[in-house]
Parts: C-alpha cells; structure tokens; sequence
C-alpha cells in the first residue's frame, strides 16, 4: 500500500434522507427551482461543463426554451471546486445535482454513491479525453535533479489523493517496477501541492490539467512524467444524480444540449474560447490554449466504447487506495441514452460522435502571435523557424507549441527537451522521450531550445 500522509479521501455518508435535494425552490423566486452544478474551474478538461458552460450562459439559456415549452421556472447555482471528490460528496449528501469529475474520481463516486438506490449516480458524457492519458503529469522543481518517474523512489510527491493525477502518478510507478510503497504520497489539494513543490516541501507533484502545465508555463516545474507514457485513455465527464434524472428530464437534456453547445463554439474557434476560459478561471490563455488547441484535449462528448473499457480497467485503482465494498457496474453507471436525445433533438449523429477520433486536427505544432493570430505547421522545425523569423522581425510571440511525435501529447516549444538531427529537430516533453528517440536515432544530439532557434536554417 503506498504512503499517505493525511487523510485518505473525504467522508462520504450514504445515510441520506430522500427529501435532502439540491434542487430546491428558490429563495428570490418561490416559482423558480434551482439546479445545484458542481464543476472545477481550473480543471480544463471539463470546460464544456463547467467554466466554458457557465461563462456563456448556454444553460440558462436552454432552460428558457424548457421554461417557454413547459412553464416551468429554473435557476442555476454553480459551486466551484479544486477536485472531484467534493463534488461526490455533496451529490450524496443531495446537495450537487449535475456534476464533472475525471475518471478515477467518477469510479469513486460510483462506488461510494452506488451504495443505495437513494444516491445513485450516472455518468451522462464525457467532457474531455486523451486516448493515451497525456491529461495527467508528474511535474518537479526546475532545479531539481529527478529527471524521470524511476527518480522517485523514496522521495516525496503530492496529489489529491482519489483524482486522475494520482491514478496515473499509481499507473506509472507501477510501469517503472517501484513499489507503491517506496514513494510517500502526501494527500494536498493542487494549488496547496504547487506551493509544497515551490518551498521543497515535498519533491514532486502529481496532478491532472491544468497544473502542470500553468507550473511549467510559470518556470516553477519541469515535466518529468507524461501521462501519456502510460499509452491507455484518461477521461473527465458529467456525472449526475439518478434521481434528479428521472425527476428532471427535461432539466438533463437541457443541461446537455447546452454542453454540445459550448463544445461546438470550442471547435469553431478554439482560441477565443481559450480566452473566454481564462477570463472566468483565472489561468494563463497560454494555458488553456495549450490544452484546448490544435492537437490538444478531445472534447468529443460520446460516450465511446474504448473509453468505458479504459474505465473498467481503472478498477483496480480502488482497491489500491482503500475499502470500496460496491463495485462500479458500468453497464448500469454509464448511461448515454440522455447524451443521444440531446444530440438528436440539436441535429447531431451520436453514430458519427462515437467514431471521430481526436479533435480533428493535423497540427504539429503552432506559433500563436499577439491577438488571435496562430500559425499551426507540419513540424517542429517549421515552429522554430517561425519563432525565429517573427524574433528577428521584433515581432511578439504569445506562445508556441510543438507535439512530441512519439506521444502525440502538445506541449510549450520553450519547455520541450529537444534534439538535432543535421538540419532536423524533434521536440519531446520529457527527457525519457527524448532519450527514447535517441536510442533508434544515433545521430541525433540534444541542443537547448535556446540554441536551437540559432541553429535553425531560416
């Protein structure tokens, strides 16, 4: 068993009484009942859902359309949280009646809410997913002389103990062959851990998007581990309440109906809505973008098979934290009939969403100018001559982004571990890749982003 330093996960009771709902009438208005949403602001993969969602009002508006079509009045209480676990909490207290969480905190909350009918949840779309898992990091100190996940044994890394970022700091210990118990997980909220990271308390920090990326982007973390490695799919997705989806249909397809909306405006100009995201969450737009972009996470809603499978095989990770008595029946927990009504009454073929993959682009990389002007290229060469050219022109930069062409993960151009191969360059997010690469390519020298925008051939 690994080493926790605090608290396993957060109490969860299923003692609660059926007339202990979220949904509620509200106090300013004794027509209008209030639907309770739990999202995570920060947590990009479920932007559709949450942030995105919330700050372009397409709930509320689809609950007018419900209002007009049946009189019924609604308002919307968003609660923002750091992780999931919060979430299931309040969801089974009655509290939460739609929520958004990733993978291994949705198997949690299906083992714990599942106890009783009562509290019984169902997980209704995904909001966003990686079909390697590049969604989960293990970031250290700049400085620091841990340059891989084999690094970490008998050192200190935090986590929020149940969430994606500890599931794959879990998965990928295992794939390096060092015990679970030789490293002493210390149990912290994300921005709690960062400032552990940054004062040495502890010697790394595993954690789900957007931290590793803003604590790299702020010169505060090196990557070390990508989740990616793991080469398995990572999901976050809509949860919600059994109950409040039998009693409030209409409701539920409204709350979805307006997901596919914020995931469509996403698609169609992913930049302002990064900027959009930003705004309401307080992230970096270089951040967010580097996640929402060409390349980036998968926003595809569809509840796909390879993505169910993946859950499945995240079982085991329950029985590695603790005591779940109730096994997650996914057959009966992932329910997609809510998510292809709402498909259906927007127009859309849930068919073709099942068999899309990606997030339908061919960018390996791509320089993002000042305002909204991006170039995206075939290469990691062609990204270092933009940088360059726009450099030598005194024109400014916001940020730029290469892909590693091993994993397929998008990641800062000024953060990469790149490599020269005569007038080539490839760009890695970790030196494990790079020094992969370097094995089945003798030619190939590590140079420092630095020199190798000197170095490139205009």
């Amino acid at each position: 068993m690994p080493r926790f330093r605090h608290a396993l996960i957060p109490v969860l009771t299923a003692a609660v009484a059926l007339a202990t709902t979220a949904c509620s009438l509200s106090p300013d208005d004794d027509d209008s009942t209030v639907i309770v949403v739990g999202y995570q602001s920060k947590t990009i993969n479920t932007v559709t859902a949450g942030t995105l969602l919330r700050a372009r009002g397409d709930f509320e508006h689809r609950l007018d359309e419900v209002t007009k079509r049946t009189g019924a009045k609604y308002s919307v209480r968003w609660e923002d949280y750091d992780t999931g676990a919060p979430i299931t909490t309040g969801m089974i207290a009655g509290k939460i009646d739609i929520g958004s969480m990733g993978d291994y905190p949705m198997l949690i909350n299906g083992s714990r809410a599942n106890a009783t009918p009562a509290t019984a949840t169902s997980i209704l779309s995904v909001t966003g997913s990686s079909p390697k898992g590049s969604l989960n990091m293990v970031v250290t100190k700049p400085d620091s002389t841990i340059a891989s996940i084999r690094d970490l044994a008998d050192k200190r890394v935090s986590a929020s103990v149940g969430s994606a970022g500890h599931g794959t700091l879990l998965a990928g210990l295992a794939g390096a062959g060092i015990a679970a118990d030789r490293v002493d997980v210390t149990n912290q909220q994300p921005q709690l851990g960062a400032s552990s990271l940054e004062s040495g308390k502890v010697d790394a920090l595993a954690q789900f998007v957007a931290w590793p990326g803003l604590l790299v982007f702020q010169n505060k973390a090196k990557l070390i581990y990508d989740g990616a490695q793991l080469g398995r799919p990572t999901l976050h997705g809509t949860i919600a309440r059994n109950a409040f989806v039998a009693a409030h249909p209409d409701v539920v397809q409204a709350f979805l109906e307006a997901q596919l909306d914020s995931t469509k405006a996403l698609a169609d100009n992913p930049l302002a809505a990064a900027k959009q995201v930003a705004d309401a969450s307080g992230l970096p737009p270089e951040v967010v973008y580097l996640y929402n972009g060409p390349g980036g996470t998968d926003f595809n809603p569809a509840l796909k098979p390879s993505l169910v499978d993946a859950l499945a095989a995240d079982k085991p990770y329950l029985r590695s934290i603790g005591d779940f008595p109730n096994p997650v029946d996914l057959s009966t927990f992932v329910n997609d009939e809510p998510l292809r009504a709402a498909v259906a009454a927007t127009g859309g073929d849930y068919r073709a969403l099942l068999h899309r993959t990606g997030n339908a682009s061919t960018a390996v990389g791509e320089v993002w100018y000042s305002g909204t002007t991006t170039t995206k290229v075939g290469d990691a060469t062609a990204v270092l001559k933009l940088v360059r050219a726009a450099r030598d022109a005194n024109r400014p930069v916001t940020a730029a982004y290469i892909t590693d062409p091993a994993l397929g993960t998008r990641w800062f151009a000024d953060h990469a571990v790149w490599l020269r191969d005569g007038s080539t360059f490839q760009a890695f997010t970790t030196t494990d890749g790079a020094a992969a690469w370097r094995a089945t390519h003798p030619t190939a020298v590590p140079v420092s982003y630095a020199d190798a925008l000197k170095q490139v051939q205009p």
